[in-house]
């Protein structure tokens, strides 16, 4: 999608940007596990293979201690003369060893391949959630939430939650698997060394705790940081031409390096204290050593234990200590899973859309008799925008709506569309209230043609099928002969299979216009909402754009939001708003013989295009002369 400005910061996130840890940890992670129960079976299955993996490793190390003090009791028979090393019994162990690692590997593989289909089935499934539910969403939201925001959940928060799931999911399961078997194995060889050995681990444990307590305020911001920086850079790349023109680059680049010196100083102090993890652990770690080398070293000379005993002890403590040290990391992940999810969640959990009413009317055919009652409305209930409406448009007829801006000219387009339900009184259409119909039927009959145009990245044949899907090639090129596009379509490059570039640079503004046109007629709506849309073109694009509308206006009730009085001389109702009432209604020539305000407005108009002085220009000498006025909007 392009040319789209940039919405006002703040709004439902602006929590977020507090800097607040995870403010509900329990119940996000409560929720992502509720939203993994669909995977269940796929979930037991990878604990299973995750356990038995983990199983076949865990035994190695017992199973290779024989094969040592073997080893070991050969090498002293052979200096002693009294015996030799048995290799065929070593053989058999190294063999038993390797088929256990291959089967651990199996295990592992099968396990990974599992949950990678899980995670990305869940990432498949939270970006379709969140599709949906920006579809759901009030109009107000995005009216006070940056597109960077919702971009941010779809991308940065899902792939976090991803990659959470696809790999520290199993590290979980194989680490507390780890952990309670090694220690099985442990204690089997020397209750002595196990309780040496897991003395240090208090001090791990308050380590961890200490790290993870700091480590997850800095996460939750670097997610909402990051969500700004997006933000920024996308509203500075979809306006830069408006950024530019004004010479907003010192600007943008101070907000954006001032968006990033947020980020920066959160990444890295979350980046550090994480980093800070495994280095302290191994060198805690490596205080186990110690204390299990002095003590194993007084059992041997004690011959309480054997080498290949303590060979395998030592592994075992490695091995020990590592899924500690990996759960002490996934907890740190977990903490940025949460911030992720946390995120994701409130977008889902949202307010919506007034539901659906259970019993839509279902019209066979609409009129275009349209009725405003006593219509209320506020952005903010407190402040109404619209305080006491009541107008009527007649099927067929021309409807100009003018007053100064914020007079509450576009705030009737929201409510006649839904994107905003009114606070008093009621919209009727044919009779009955809008509310009545679902919003999919109400807005088919509705055909838009606005100021700020919208195209996206695809040929012009699509653009103007926008507007009927369904349409073949010969209905949307007689649409476009309507709108008088046929013409300059046949002057590009590749007519109608012409891609619109993602900046819409390679057509122009008339153009542009003219496209939404074909596109009304191609949807051929019964009600018409126009925004006039010719101040931004030449005179002979003007009035190509003119008379496209007037075309599309014939036999359709029409609604025209005027800023050029000029242009609505002939409208059979024009209502004229002030402070969100209307203060007079009529047609043209009536409302100027009231001497009122539509006769303000439009003399203040007349005079501005009055002062406005003609350029006269010479031409070749000849003494020709061109005058160029413009008439004031």
């Amino acid at each position: 999608m392009m040319h789209r400005g940039g919405p006002a910061a703040g709004g439902p996130m602006a929590a977020m940007r507090k800097g607040d840890k995870a403010k509900n940890f329990k119940p996000t992670m409560a929720k992502l596990i509720r939203y993994l129960d669909a995977y269940r079976l796929q979930i037991i299955v990878v604990i299973v293979f995750a356990i038995a993996s983990t199983i076949f490793n865990i035994v190695g190390p017992k199973v290779l201690g024989k094969a040592t003090t073997k080893l070991f009791e050969g090498v002293v028979a052979e200096i002693a003369g009294t015996g030799s090393i048995d290799f065929d019994y070593i053989g058999r162990i190294l063999l038993m060893m390797l088929g256990l690692y291959l089967v651990s590997s199996l295990f592992a593989y099968i396990m990974g391949w599992i949950m990678a289909n899980v995670s990305t089935d869940i990432s498949y499934r939270f970006r379709q959630d969140i599709s949906q539910k920006v579809n759901r969403l009030p109009l107000k939201y995005f009216d006070g939430t940056t597109h960077g925001e919702v971009l941010s959940r779809i991308t940065n928060d899902v792939d976090t939650v991803n990659q959470t799931l696809s790999q520290s999911l199993t590290q979980i399961i194989t680490s507390v698997v780890t952990v309670i078997g090694v220690l099985v194995m442990m204690f089997s060889i020397s209750w002595a060394m196990t309780v040496v050995s897991l003395l240090v681990i208090p001090l791990s444990l308050a380590f961890v705790a200490f790290i993870v307590k700091r480590s997850q305020v800095y996460f939750q911001e670097q997610q909402a940081f990051l969500g700004h920086v997006n933000g920024h850079v996308e509203e500075m790349f979809g306006g830069h031409q408006v950024m530019k023109a004004f010479n907003g680059e010192e600007r943008s680049i101070q907000k954006f390096e001032e968006f990033t010196s947020q980020l920066y100083n959160v990444a890295w102090k979350s980046q550090f204290l994480s980093g800070l993890m495994m280095p302290v652990m191994n060198f805690i770690g490596n205080l186990g050593y110690v204390a299990v080398v002095v003590m194993g070293g007084y059992l041997t000379i004690r011959n309480a234990i054997t080498v290949g005993d303590i060979q395998a002890f030592i592994q075992y403590v490695r091995s020990f200590n590592q899924p500690l040290m990996q759960l002490a990391n996934i907890s740190n992940v977990l903490q940025q899973t949460a911030a992720a999810a946390e995120r994701v969640f409130e977008f889902l959990e949202e307010p919506e859309e007034v539901k659906e009413t259970e019993h839509p009317v279902q019209l066979e055919k609409v009129e275009g008799h349209v009725e405003f009652k006593n219509v209320q409305f506020g952005y903010n209930p407190e402040k109404p925008v619209i305080k006491h409406l009541n107008a009527e448009a007649k099927p067929g007829q021309k409807v100009a709506i003018v007053g100064p801006t914020g007079a509450g000219k576009t705030t009737i387009v929201k409510l006649l569309m839904r994107f905003y339900d009114v606070n008093d009184g009621a919209i009727l259409v044919d009779g009955h209230d809008i509310r009545e119909f679902t919003r999919k039927d109400l807005r088919k009959w509705f055909g838009m043609v606005l100021q700020d145009t919208w195209l996206y990245n695809g040929s012009i044949m699509e653009n103007i099928r926008y507007g009927r899907p369904g349409a073949t090639d010969e209905e949307v090129i007689e649409a476009a002969k309507a709108a008088h596009v046929d013409h300059f379509v046949h002057t590009l490059p590749e007519g109608y299979n012409m891609v619109i570039n993602e900046e819409i640079t390679n057509i122009s503004q008339g153009q542009m216009q003219l496209l939404t046109i074909a596109r009304a007629v191609l949807a051929d709506p019964r009600i018409l909402i126009l925004d006039e849309a010719t101040s931004s073109v030449d005179t002979r694009t003007e009035v190509l754009i003119q008379k496209a509308m007037d075309r599309l206006m014939v036999g359709r009730t029409s609604f025209i939001i005027a800023h050029r009085l000029s242009t609505i001389r002939n409208a059979d109702l024009i209502l004229v708003m002030r402070d969100g009432d209307i203060v007079e209604q009529g047609k043209h020539a009536e409302l100027l013989e009231k001497g009122g305000f539509y006769a303000e407005l439009y003399n203040s108009q007349f005079e501005r295009s009055e002062q406005t002085e003609d350029v006269v220009v010479e031409l070749n000498g000849k003494g020709k002369r061109m005058a160029v006025g413009v008439m004031g909007d």
